[in-house]
């Protein structure tokens, strides 16, 4: 771990004053959890992106996806996404997540391979529906899980990382159907659309594999063989010095805790509308992108699709990093908000030089990557109740779907592409709103005067010896006890 030591403390990794037994036991969490999250999230977003490349890539044609035939196909994506998203986070904190999330992924892995095969739009819809419902558990259950090993100064960057997983799949997608067309098509009989099906379950089902060895559950459950009984109570000491309360179980107070809290509502709203307000820098950059074919073939068109996708990573990558280390959410995020009001007016006006409509579309990416940010602030937000944390994470998933799944019938019907109006001026008031909203839990917990994240840091990096001192010693419930009491204090 030497090498790998010194350059964590380069890119400041680990939160100052961290001991080095800690440090050893993170860097098992981030290969155990981290990596096969990330893995798993990358293959989503590999399989699901794979249907827009290989539209513009022979698929419309070959299946008569006319009209707005590709906003149905997508929709029942998302009903199959959705139907399942809620109960199944609820479920993933009482079962063993290294069953229950591989299991998922295997399951639409295989009908991403069965959507090769389709030879018309009717099968088209049946594949992409049990596709949505294999998916279901993945990005709100490994977010889930994610959010459940990591102490407030580690978990942005954390979560940087895991996000940055999504559009990385959505750029190889892109690059692996330039690939397909250009030397696959028509290979054994099958259109290079086909193939790239056939390469990302290839991906998929080895992925999923690693998951039943390697991933640990979470903290208070796990059994892995790869920590040792020290280093399972020194991950749940540590997060319950910082007021990360383990699981209050399935009750029939659960959905109230929910109703009552406006902390629930609030963050689930600001989530539901970045993603929203974003949306443009998808499907109508990549229809923009297909309606010049005087500048750009369709090789050029899967990959110049990939930009916003890249610009999402390094923003999430370099906001969250930021977060963390200033040890405060709200700045970033707030400059996010000015520029996706600045892009999506851009895009509104549309009779503008080709560099600056690029500009927009670009901006737009890098305020969804803004994304994790949110995420973040929204674990430690719920940081006392592991369930409320858990149906927060699906609802604002799911209301975000089904946005997905209706706005576009509405707002971005492909009859009117590349222009999309109405769709432009709609993502323009939403990214108003969004930004006004944003200021609101900023100002109420101001008001209310509790600690900030940079006192929470001071205060466990003085406290980060002692936790790893006191999990050497023989373990002692009146011990984990005084750590709740002195978070209680700190609360």
């Amino acid at each position: 771990m030497g090498f790998i030591s010194r350059l964590s403390e380069v890119v400041g990794w680990y939160p100052k004053g961290m001991s080095h037994e800690e440090r050893v036991l993170v860097h098992k969490i981030d290969l155990l959890v981290l990596v096969f999250a990330c893995l798993t999230f990358f293959t989503k977003f590999l399989d699901v992106t794979a249907l827009t490349n290989a539209y513009v890539s022979g698929m419309k044609e070959d299946l008569d996806i006319s009209g707005n035939r590709l906003n149905y196909v997508n929709a029942v994506y998302e009903v199959g996404y959705c139907v399942f998203q809620i109960p199944s986070n609820i479920l993933i904190t009482r079962i063993p997540a290294q069953y229950y999330l591989p299991t998922a992924e295997i399951v639409w892995g295989l009908f991403t391979l069965g959507t090769a095969f389709v030879k018309n739009y009717q099968q088209l819809m049946a594949m992409r529906f049990m596709v949505g419902f294999g998916a279901t558990a993945c990005y709100v259950g490994c977010t889930h899980i994610v959010n459940s090993w990591y102490r407030k100064a580690e978990i942005g960057r954390r979560n940087a990382i895991f996000y940055s997983a999504g559009p990385i799949g959505s750029m190889f997608s892109g690059y692996i159907q330039a690939a397909a067309y250009t030397n696959l098509n028509h290979t054994a009989g099958l259109e290079g659309w086909r193939w790239l099906f056939i390469i990302c379950t290839i991906i998929t089902v080895p992925i999923a594999a690693i998951g039943f060895v390697f991933f640990p559950d979470v903290p208070e459950r796990t059994k892995s063989r790869f920590l040792t009984a020290r280093e399972k109570e020194l991950a749940q000491t540590r997060l319950l010095a910082e007021g990360f309360k383990p699981s209050r179980g399935i009750d029939r107070t659960l959905f109230k805790r929910c109703a009552v809290n406006w902390k629930f509502h609030i963050f689930v709203s600001l989530l539901v509308l970045n993603s929203v307000s974003t949306y443009p820098r998808s499907t109508p950059f990549t229809l923009w992108l297909e309606a010049q074919p005087d500048k750009y073939s369709t090789a050029d068109v899967d990959n110049l699709g990939t930009i916003t996708s890249a610009v999402m990573v390094a923003s999430a990558l370099i906001t969250c990093y930021y977060s963390d280390l200033t040890q405060t959410r709200f700045p970033v995020l707030f400059v996010a908000g000015i520029f996706g009001i600045f892009g999506t007016v851009v895009l509104m006006v549309w009779d503008i030089p080709q560099g600056l409509k690029f500009f927009g579309f670009i901006s737009l990416g890098a305020v969804n990557g803004t994304a994790p940010v949110l995420i973040s602030w929204t674990a430690e937000e719920f940081a006392g109740d592991l369930e409320v944390r858990a149906i927060a994470i699906a609802t604002y998933n799911v209301v975000g779907e089904m946005c997905g799944l209706v706005v576009p019938l509405v707002f971005w019907q492909i009859t009117d592409s590349p222009r999309f109006k109405s769709g432009y001026i709609f993502a323009t008031v939403i990214s108003i709103v969004w930004l006004i909203q944003l200021v609101i839990p900023w100002y109420i917990n101001r008001r209310a005067g509790g600690p900030s994240l940079a006192d929470l840091e001071k205060t466990t990096s003085d406290r980060g010896t002692s936790v790893s001192r006191d999990v050497e010693e023989e373990s002692n419930p009146e011990k984990i006890g005084s750590v709740v009491e002195t978070t209680k204090e700190l609360e």
